[in-house]
C-alpha cells in the first residue's frame, strides 16, 4: 500500500506520533521534549498561557485550504496570543483528532506545516496528543516568557492614548469573501485567509515601548478593539482616512460591491497587533489609526470618525 493510499486507520496512533516528531528541533529551553509524560522547559520569567481551537467546517474547510496551510494557521493564531501579552513564545503542545479514513498524507502535511510555522515564529513544539473523530479538530496550547515585563493586558487604555497596529487587517476577511463565493483570486487574499501572517517579534517591541493594553486581531478589528474599550473603561475613535487599503481589498471591494474598509474593521483571523501607547512612545513601523479618549455617557464605545460603524461588527462563533 502507497503512502497516499494509507489511511490514519492503517498507520495507527503511535506510528502516527513518530512520524510527526521525528526530526524536531528544540529550542535551548526545551529540557525535554516529545516523547515522555510531559515536556519540561526551563523558565526564570512567569509564563503566559494561551489555547486556541481549530475545527473542520468551523475554522477551516479541507477544501479551501491545503493541509500543510492549516498546520500554519494552527500555530499562527496561538502565538499571536503570546505576542499580544507582550510575550516571547518558547513551546507548544498540540492535540489532533480526526476520522480513521484521513488520509496520512493530509496528517503529514499538516505536521509539516506546524513544524514550518514553528521555525518561523521561534517556538519549539514540545508535544502533544491524536485520536479519533467525526471531524478534524486541533487544539493548540501555547507558553510564552515575559522575560522579567509585566503582561501587557486589555484594562491599561488611558485618555490621550493613541491606537496604533502592526501587520495586516482585512485580508483574510477578503479572502474568505472570495472563497466563499466559489472563487480562487486575488491569490493574495485567498492565502492570507489560509494562513495568517502575524508580526512576529513585535509584540515584545510594542511592550518594551510601554504598550498601555493589546490584543491580537482575532474577530475583527472593531470586535476587538471593544474588549480593550470596555476592559479599560474608555472610548476609542478610528480614523477612515489612517488605514491603508491594500490593492487586492479593493479589488474583493469591487468585485464584491462592498466597502474596502469594510475587510479592514471587521475581517478577522489576520491576527495583527493593534495596540495603545502614549503618544509619544508608539514604536517604528506602526501605523497610528485612531485615538483613545474618556467615556462619555454611553460608556465604553468604538467609533469611526466620530460615528457608529453601520455595517457588520465581526466575527461571533454563537451569532
Amino acid at each position: 500500500m502507497s503512502l497516499s493510499d494509507r489511511t490514519l486507520a492503517d498507520v495507527g496512533e503511535f506510528r502516527l506520533i513518530e512520524e510527526i516528531t521525528d526530526g524536531l528541533t528544540l529550542g535551548p529551553d526545551v529540557m525535554i521534549g516529545p516523547g515522555d509524560d510531559g515536556a519540561v522547559l526551563a523558565v526564570d520569567s512567569p509564563l503566559v498561557c494561551s489555547v486556541d481551537l481549530l475545527v473542520e467546517n468551523v475554522h477551516f474547510k479541507t477544501d479551501w485550504s491545503p493541509a500543510e496551510s492549516v498546520g500554519r494557521k494552527a500555530v499562527a493564531v496561538n502565538v499571536a496570543d503570546i505576542e499580544a501579552m507582550g510575550a516571547t513564545p518558547t513551546g507548544l503542545v498540540v492535540g489532533f483528532a480526526a476520522p480513521g479514513e484521513t488520509p496520512e498524507s493530509w496528517a503529514l502535511d499538516f505536521a509539516r506545516g506546524l513544524r514550518a510555522e514553528c521555525e518561523t515564529a521561534g517556538v519549539s513544539l514540545v508535544g502533544g496528543d491524536v485520536t479519533r473523530a467525526a471531524q478534524i479538530a486541533i487544539s493548540v496550547t501555547v507558553l510564552g516568557s515575559l522575560d522579567g515585563r509585566p503582561p501587557v493586558r486589555r484594562d491599561g487604555a488611558r485618555a490621550g492614548d493613541l491606537v496604533a497596529f502592526r501587520g495586516r487587517l482585512g485580508w483574510a476577511g477578503a479572502g474568505w469573501a472570495v472563497l466563499g463565493r466559489g472563487f480562487r483570486s486575488p491569490r493574495a487574499a485567498v492565502q492570507a485567509y489560509q494562513v495568517p501572517e502575524p508580526p512576529y517579534g513585535q509584540g515584545r517591541i510594542a511592550a518594551l515601548a510601554g504598550a498601555s493594553a493589546m490584543i491580537d486581531v482575532s474577530d475583527g478589528l472593531l470586535a476587538d478593539l471593544g474588549h480593550i474599550a470596555r476592559r479599560s473603561g474608555v472610548a476609542i475613535d478610528l480614523h477612515r482616512e489612517s488605514f491603508p487599503i491594500a490593492e487586492p481589498l479593493q479589488a474583493v471591494a469591487a468585485a464584491t460591491g462592498s466597502d474596502p474598509l469594510g475587510f479592514v474593521l471587521t475581517g478577522g483571523e489576520d491576527h495583527a497587533l493593534v495596540a495603545t501607547f502614549a503618544a509619544d512612545s508608539v514604536p517604528a513601523d506602526w501605523t497610528v489609526v485612531g485615538t483613545v479618549s474618556a467615556v462619555g455617557e454611553g460608556g465604553p464605545t468604538i467609533t469611526v470618525d466620530g460615528s457608529a460603524w453601520e455595517g457588520e461588527q465581526g466575527w461571533d462563533h454563537y451569532a
